[in-house]
């Protein structure tokens, strides 16, 4: 038997260092090759300066890893080790998503 090992190919799309005179920065996103890019997200250090961005919009906080949002008063709002104040509707149209328990 012969072992053939496999070979997938990843691209990362819109990765860049964070740059601290401009708030905005591409999410960083692994796609496959026939993948379109992810929609660039805003992300932002406070929870005012994201409200400020867009007044009628509900704040909530992103983690970056994962693309899980937490809303105001649940458990993991603001804690988690990477993440970042963001629009809630920018969040959905960058194919980030609530988190399901809750917290």
């Amino acid at each position: 038997m012969r072992i053939v090992p496999l070979l997938f190919t990843l691209t990362l799309v819109g990765v860049s260092a964070p740059a601290s005179s401009s708030p905005t920065m591409p999410r960083a996103a692994i796609a496959y090759s026939t993948a379109a890019p992810a929609a660039a997200l805003r992300l932002f250090s406070t929870e005012d300066a994201a409200g400020a961005h867009r007044p009628k919009d509900e704040v909530v906080w992103l983690d970056t890893n994962s693309g899980i949002y937490h809303e105001k008063g649940m458990r993991w709002y603001g804690r988690t080790k990477h993440g970042a104040f963001v629009c809630r509707r920018e969040a959905d149209a960058a194919g980030d998503r609530d988190t399901r328990n809750r917290q």
